[in-house]
């Protein structure tokens, strides 16, 4: 398991500056284009990684909590990064940049095929109970969006033709050309103008789609969430978003979780509060009461004597830790009720009990310095 701070040689307070300051030292120094030996080009994909989580707001918080472990479970979108995301991700953040003796020619400014004619991605905003978070949710989302043409399958020609290679760049997308600097020779890399990219065109397009590979459609995705996610997490679901043209890559599918407030508890990360009301005569006594859990009632034995404000604590029955193995607590906090409208068979009774009540203990020194204790005083 990788640390990610340690990858990039920043301290886990690092800004995002000094991040990507770091990163762009060791990117010049770990980019395959610069460095032939066998292991730069792995050493440039796992910086890479940590540059792209903790300069994301989304990924870096969840990474300082749970570590990788907790990003391969699922939150925040996580996924490794390949040699060809990680070459668009320095070009993106460090290719036009001054001062870079024109990395943007040197490495190839031109986006890549493919890529050019990717589909855009989808979001969609998936509603949870905390009940789901506990125990996970399986939905059916339903997607207007761009599909396939299948009248064409997907080329945007009409049926029985086929695209012609594009003359300009040969069929390839892309234009080549040698270059010169301090390093040496490098290959600029282009994306054709008169093609866009597709290496092809369409002489002859397709009725349906009118050439462009795709029309407007439905499309069903199953997907899973898994236990112990919050509103601030997101799935992705890889080429499951909008198809592209012309039988390109499709997009992604965006899940943003929202997790609906459940009254009966307030939620800290994994752990669960709630409010539990008592009577006087049950604090005093002690007694035995169902509460409510995300799994369903619990039962809770309430110790003879107890204080209001004491907190009951149900090991295991909070939130499932996302990625991780355990779950959180259910703290059950203890208040002790006053009836404010007393019978005369009541008011009868308390006077009677308060003839042998007796004052009630005056707090010692001992107790003052647990309680600034316990408030960090």
């Amino acid at each position: 398991m990788s640390d990610y701070y340690r990858l990039l040689g920043v301290e886990r307070d690092a800004s995002e500056d000094e991040i990507k300051r770091a990163y762009r030292k060791l990117a010049m120094e770990y980019h395959p284009d610069r460095n032939n030996s066998p292991e730069a080009e792995e050493r440039f994909k796992e910086i890479s990684e940590a540059y792209s989580v903790l300069t994301d707001p989304e990924q870096r918080p969840v990474y300082d909590r749970y570590g990788e472990a907790g990003l391969r479970g699922g939150r925040a979108g996580f996924h490794h990064v390949d040699l060809a995301e990680a070459l668009r991700m320095f070009m993106r953040d460090f290719g036009g940049v001054s001062g870079f003796g024109g990395f943007e020619t040197l490495f190839g400014g031109g986006a890549p095929q493919a890529e050019s004619r990717r589909g855009q991605d989808i979001r969609v905003t998936v509603r949870l109970a905390l009940q789901e978070v506990a125990t996970g949710a399986k939905r059916q989302v339903k997607l207007k969006t761009q599909v396939r043409c299948e009248t064409c399958e997907g080329t945007g020609g009409a049926k029985g033709t086929r695209p012609t290679a594009c003359l300009t760049c040969g069929g390839s997308g892309e234009l080549r050309r040698a270059a010169q600097s301090v390093f040496g020779q490098f290959i600029s890399v282009s994306t054709c103008p008169d093609c866009k990219g597709d290496g092809v065109r369409i002489t002859n397009p397709c009725p349906s789609c009118k050439g462009d590979g795709r029309v407007r459609g439905e499309r069903t995705v199953p997907v899973e969430i898994p236990q112990g996610v919050s509103s601030n997490n997101y799935l992705t679901i890889r080429g499951q978003g909008a198809a592209g043209p012309r039988n390109g890559p499709s997009g992604d599918l965006l899940i943003m979780i929202e997790v609906k407030a459940d009254e009966r508890f307030d939620r800290q990360g994994d752990d669960l509060g709630l409010d539990l009301p008592l009577s006087f005569t049950q604090a005093a006594l002690g007694t035995i009461v169902n509460v409510p859990t995300p799994y369903g009632e619990e039962r809770l034995t309430v110790p003879a004597g107890i204080q209001s404000g004491t907190v009951l604590r149900l090991k295991g029955k909070g939130l499932p830790r996302l990625g991780q193995t355990g779950s959180g607590d259910l703290n059950v906090r203890v208040h002790v009720w006053t009836p404010e409208n007393l019978s005369g068979e009541q008011r009868r009774a308390l006077e009677e009990y308060a003839k042998v009540e007796g004052e009630p203990p005056k707090q010692s020194t001992s107790f003052w310095s647990r309680l600034k204790e316990a408030l960090g005083a």
